[in-house]
């Protein structure tokens, strides 16, 4: 039996037609409503193709030998990415003290969003690049800036100087039926504005967590279309050329096409599109629970016979919207504001719609019994503050004041306690949740609001390189330090 293999595949998405990011007097996204033919893939193309891009990413310093979109290991990890292994990506130095010229390390695919030159790929296209090229269906190439990334749902928003572009119309992902025509548009092996058909084969897939262990947010259109390595970033479109989902993997045998392909759905390419744009990092609202999906078994298990689908909860946390709204465990979670939520994918599709301050309104099953509450979401540190880039916020993670319990046993007079750690600066140094912090930079630390002191005073300072050193130790007794990069790259 072949071993199966889930790739991340390439395209980059071809978003709307006008301005992806709503203000006052611009409205990003717009509907088309030009009516199409079952069977005719050409008004589909031809709405697409200029609206999505190549994009070639350089490195200054020697090519990594799978690095490239057709030299992947054969025999690397069962989720490695089409234009390398992420692991030895990031662990290459980001300069070199010998600057050789740029060489061409990874090739994938864009969609326009906005006349004046936004853009939408995957994370991992563009990861780890020290230059991006673009070049557009009219042959024309442009350099392009990272406006903003979000690994957790493998997205990017990137930038290139240029007016008159052609943005692509963005479509409701949410009313995209199984078996409904699709068209995914991209730049396969480098071969420019390559159109392929497929159907919808499921909506809201999972495919766990191994194949990128932060990338957790995960409610994938499921296709037959075909895709292979230069297609990540492109647009899966319907027949009325409308985006409806951004394509990012594939699932095969030998990482070229021949299973299914996975597209990130435009509910939730729009808002982190929009959130990148404005705040410089995604607004990531949690509801404070984890979840089982319910089955048979579970349902004889727990005498649940109101309903077929949902999440059961397994856990609640303090301090969270969960908890405020009365969320208790198994609780059947069925609908969050009216839409039916039938697992966790579509869960965690439905959340990723929404910022912290948002309303929000559970219907779940309590005792065989339909019940709604209505509670207010929060973010990862527990409170309704929008997030911006290079705020107190961007740690990513919560501090928690010690018990005296925990200072006796650890032998500590003062500290605070890491929890949640997520998308952040902490994360990428290395920092897991339970780590208590006893100095920063030489400080003594008593609570979060000694942190963030630290922070603000680092940041306001004229050093080029701001670092947080921490000093501390994890419940077990073991001591660490970490450097917590907070400069700007």
């Amino acid at each position: 039996m072949k071993k199966t293999n889930l790739y991340v595949a390439g395209a980059l998405l071809a978003l709307c037609a006008g301005s992806l990011f709503a203000t006052d007097d611009q409205k990003f996204i717009h509907t088309a409503s030009t009516p199409a033919f079952e069977t005719d893939f050409t008004t589909a193309a031809e709405k697409t193709v200029n609206a999505v891009v190549c994009i070639k990413s350089y490195v200054s310093r020697p090519q990594n030998p799978y690095g490239n979109a057709g030299g992947m290991d054969p025999f690397g990890g069962m989720f490695d990415f089409f234009f390398g292994n992420p692991q030895q990506r990031q662990q290459r130095p980001r300069q070199q003290e010998r600057k050789s010229e740029p060489v061409q390390s990874g090739l994938g695919s864009g969609v326009i969003l906005s006349e004046d030159g936004y853009i939408v790929t995957n994370n991992h296209v563009i990861d780890g690049a020290d230059k991006l090229e673009v070049l557009l269906n009219d042959n024309s190439t442009y350099e392009a800036t990272v406006i903003g990334t979000d690994e957790a749902t493998d997205l990017a928003l990137i930038k290139i100087d240029a007016k008159g572009l052609s943005p692509i119309i963005f479509g409701d992902a949410e009313n995209l039926k199984v078996g409904e025509w699709v068209l995914a548009v991209g730049n396969p092996f480098g071969f420019n504005s390559t159109v392929t058909t497929g159907i919808v084969s499921a909506k809201a897939r999972s495919l766990g967590n191994s194949h990128k262990g932060q990338m957790s947010i995960e409610s994938f259109i499921q296709t037959d279309a075909a895709l292979n390595p230069g297609n990540s970033g492109g647009a899966l479109v319907n027949l009325k050329g409308e985006l409806v989902g951004i394509n990012s993997a594939i699932y095969s045998n030998t990482g070229s096409y021949s299973g299914f392909s996975f597209a990130i759905p435009t509910t939730i390419v729009k808002k982190v599109m929009t959130d990148l744009r404005q705040y410089g990092t995604v607004q990531r609202a949690l509801l404070g629970i984890s979840v089982i999906d319910l089955d048979a078994k579970m349902a004889k298990e727990k005498n649940i016979t109101a309903t077929k689908n949902g999440v059961i909860i397994a856990s609640v946390s303090d301090r969270s919207t969960a908890k405020e709204m009365g969320l208790q465990i198994d609780d059947v979670i069925i609908a969050i504001n009216g839409t039916k939520v039938a697992n966790n994918a579509q869960l965690v599709g439905q959340l990723s719609k929404y910022r912290p301050g948002e309303k929000i309104t559970i219907t779940y099953i309590r005792d065989n019994k339909e019940q709604t509450k209505t509670g207010v979401l929060r973010n990862q540190q527990g409170n309704t503050s929008i997030t911006k880039k290079g705020d107190f916020s961007e740690l990513g993670c919560a501090f928690m004041k010690l018990s005296d319990d925990t200072k006796r046993k650890l032998g500590i007079s003062s500290g605070v306690q890491v929890q949640g750690v997520k998308n952040g600066a902490f994360r990428d140094a290395g920092v897991k949740d339970g780590f208590v912090i006893t100095e920063i930079n030489n400080y003594s630390v008593r609570s979060s609001d000694d942190v963030e002191r630290i922070y603000n005073a680092i940041m306001k300072s004229d050093d080029e390189d701001k670092v947080m050193f921490l000093t501390g130790l994890y419940p077990s007794g073991r001591k660490y330090y970490y450097a917590v990069n907070l400069s700007e790259e």
